[in-house]
């Protein structure tokens, strides 16, 4: 990584004609063009989405030195259009919005389009939405040139708020007029993100792929990580599985265990059994001497079990896990998903009879109205259907409604809901 720093630091300062920070001389910064600047800093956050982290030390040499000279530019170095796209790329790059300013309050000449530079500093300023049409419009206008990726970008992220498909247009064009940059890697994150948000499960899947195929290794890439995590726990059912593992088939083993940790997790939470049991699986097969993966994949796998027929064995693979090798949160994650449990197997005692005793599996087992064959498995606290609870529970004579509504049934039902809505507040906490 050192070398690779260190070329990368070279490639950069040779467009300046320089061989360290400590050349940079004003005969320096009198002599070389913005627009050759421009290209070393975009060479350089290239580099960073694309996986270089140290890059960002000499970005911000970069800034820092195209801040001076586009500072002490003559006017005329922005007769050149070259130079003018160059300064205002380099305040939509996380420039110095204030450098702009100056360049536009100097430029008597008119080098500069007012209209891209009011909409900016009204960007840059925060009041983006006021010029979210006025942006749009010269996005079109200036289709052919060097600025529009960035235009089309910052057109999408004040659309965003009031016309979310607008946006989405806004970000596919800036995508596609820069292959391979951090413009591109921006405007397919946020791509994932509307299409979520949507419910456009095809065109999520299809963005998810194509930044896991790019920039896997972007210090962005834990928000896409978050954005694909949702993708699967909340689509899972109108997600094609060829497209998830396509997606999966981009990580390296240690960022795909760490991923199904992680749908193994909000699923198991939110009742996806099938999903937390399998995810649950995946990451333990991946594990191999990683330490603590294997625990949180039981962990995770157990608390999938805990709303079936086995729960038995869930309870007794969540209690083989040791404590020590479990986070504060994790732990009290377990001791939620077995207050549920026990709630579970604690059957509700009928009028006039007694409780049943905790030390009695099958009786109890049998007591939870297991959905039969081709229904859909319930959540531990949900009412069960009516036709079950008759068949399983319901004395001679006694109407399925009348069971439902029983004072003591329904106490047991509130309190396995409360109990699922702790782990679910944990989640959130831990996501926080």
């Amino acid at each position: 990584m050192a070398s690779l720093r260190r070329f990368l630091f070279g490639s950069a300062l040779a467009v300046l004609g320089l061989s360290g920070p400590g050349q940079v001389r004003s005969e320096d910064l009198e002599t070389i063009a913005p627009y050759k600047m421009l290209r070393s800093l975009q060479f350089v956050q290239d580099s960073v989405v694309l996986g270089d982290h140290s890059a960002g030390e000499i970005q911000r040499f970069m800034l820092e030195t195209i801040d001076k000279r586009l500072r002490q530019a003559d006017a005329s170095v922005f007769e050149s259009t070259d130079n003018v796209d160059a300064a205002l790329i380099y305040a939509m790059s996380g420039g110095n919005p204030q450098t702009l300013e100056y360049l536009v309050a100097r430029d008597v000449d008119g080098n500069f389009d007012n209209r891209v530079t009011d909409a900016l500093r009204k960007y840059l300023a925060g009041k983006g939405t006021l010029i979210a049409k006025s942006l749009g419009e010269l996005v079109w206008e200036y289709k052919d040139s060097k600025i529009v990726p960035y235009l089309a970008l910052v057109a999408g992220n004040v659309t965003i708020s009031t016309n979310p498909k607008g946006a989405l247009k806004f970000y596919d064009w800036a995508r596609l007029t820069a292959p391979g940059t951090i413009v591109e890697e921006a405007a397919l994150r946020r791509s994932v993100a509307i299409a979520i948000e949507a419910g456009d499960v095809p065109k999520a899947a299809t963005y998810a792929n194509r930044y896991a195929r790019r920039f896997l290794h972007s210090p962005y890439a834990s928000q896409f990580a978050d954005l694909f995590v949702r993708l699967v726990v909340e689509r899972y059912e109108l997600l094609n599985a060829d497209d998830v593992s396509a997606t999966f088939g981009y990580m390296d083993k240690d960022r795909a265990r760490e991923i199904y940790l992680r749908i193994a997790r909000a699923a198991a939470v939110r009742g996806k059994n099938q999903l937390a049991g399998l995810a649950a699986e995946r990451a333990k097969a991946l594990s191999g001497t990683a330490e603590g993966a294997d625990t949180l994949a039981r962990l995770y796998g157990g608390l999938a079990e805990v709303p079936t027929s086995d729960i038995l064995s869930a309870v007794d693979a969540l209690a083989s896990i040791p404590e020590k090798d479990l986070s504060p949160a994790d732990r009290a994650l377990r001791a939620a998903a077995e207050a549920v449990a026990r709630e579970i197997l604690s059957q509700p005692a009928q009028e006039g009879s007694s409780p049943q005793p905790a030390d009695a599996p099958a009786a109890a087992v049998e007591a939870m109205a297991t959905p039969e064959q081709g229904e859909p498995l319930q959540f531990p606290g949900e009412v069960p259907a009516s036709e079950t609870v008759a068949k399983k529970t319901a004395p001679a004579k006694t109407k399925a409604d009348e069971i439902a509504m029983d004072p003591q049934f329904r106490d047991f039902v509130s309190s396995g809901r409360s109990r699922l809505q702790e782990i679910d507040s944990l989640l959130q906490e831990e996501a926080q």
